[in-house]
């Protein structure tokens, strides 16, 4: 087991002992400023987040909603880089040491630096896990192998409609936990949740995958209960975050662990 793969068994297993979901936020780095991205990533955990995954600011996000694109595109104009964002998370890692934290990334963005550089940058930032969003599971060996030498966990993809074969991909090769994608489509709120994924869940416990943990239209107490009571093992909430901090962004720290703080009320008390 990686470092950061022993970083999510660690998660779940203390909060499977309290009888607790783990709640995921997602943002993205460098948005709408370096200085005050640093003080939303310190709001989530104090809102009660378990984990962390957080975005690298890039030109063509093809998994992402408007929302996230907005957020990107805002950092974007604060010319934020790659090597700005390790910045943000060595310095997040002084202040806590011990939440799981994953980066949710694009291919070309672990490509331009070289594989094993980019990993070994997450390695020294305190990063736990990554999941490149663009990279089919018949390609991953290679992204995860690399992964794995640095410490770094790499996190699969699953859905509802993926196939028997690659499902066994993402069993083999992921690690830390599975990322289940709650719906079609890109990223985004939604009031309305539709969850079939009995068969999905089954098969990956069976196959022996990382815990899975849905995201895509995570925005409510409701779809959190929801996932949690058809078998997850947590949720990531992204667009509802970031719209917040969209809708303030002079301070948007305090709204930001508010709604986390509902969130995470919501997986403590929803897991069965």
């Amino acid at each position: 087991m990686t470092r950061g793969a022993y970083a999510y068994a660690a998660m779940f297993e203390g909060l499977g002992g309290r009888g607790q979901g783990a709640f995921g936020a997602f943002v993205m780095l460098g948005d709408p400023d370096l200085a005050t991205s640093a003080a939303i990533l310190d709001a989530l955990v104090e809102g009660g987040a378990d984990m962390l995954e957080v975005g690298i600011p890039f030109s063509d996000p093809i998994a992402d909603g408007p929302t996230i694109q907005a957020a990107a595109d805002r950092a974007l104009a604060q010319s934020v880089t790659t090597a700005d964002c390790f910045a943000l998370l060595t310095a997040f890692r002084t202040r806590h040491p011990h939440i799981p934290v994953g980066v949710l990334t694009y291919a070309n963005l672990i490509l331009a630096p070289g594989v094993d550089d980019f990993y070994r940058s997450c390695t020294r930032a305190g990063v736990d896990s990554v999941l490149a969003a663009d990279i089919p599971a018949f390609e991953a060996a290679p992204f995860a192998a690399a992964a794995r030498s640095h410490g770094i966990a790499p996190v699969m993809i699953a859905a509802a409609n993926t196939p028997p074969a690659t499902l066994e991909q993402v069993a083999a090769l992921g690690g830390g936990y599975t990322y289940c994608v709650a719906r079609t489509g890109v990223t985004g709120a939604e009031v309305e949740m539709r969850l079939d994924h009995g068969d999905l869940l089954a098969a990956l416990k069976a196959l022996g995958a990382p815990p899975p943990v849905l995201g895509f239209g995570i925005s409510t107490p409701g779809h959190v209960r929801q996932a949690l009571h058809a078998g997850a093992a947590g949720v990531i909430s992204g667009s509802a975050i970031v719209k917040r901090i969209e809708a303030n962004l002079a301070d948007p720290a305090p709204t930001v662990r508010s709604y986390v703080a509902e969130m995470k009320a919501a997986s403590a008390s929803a897991a069965t």
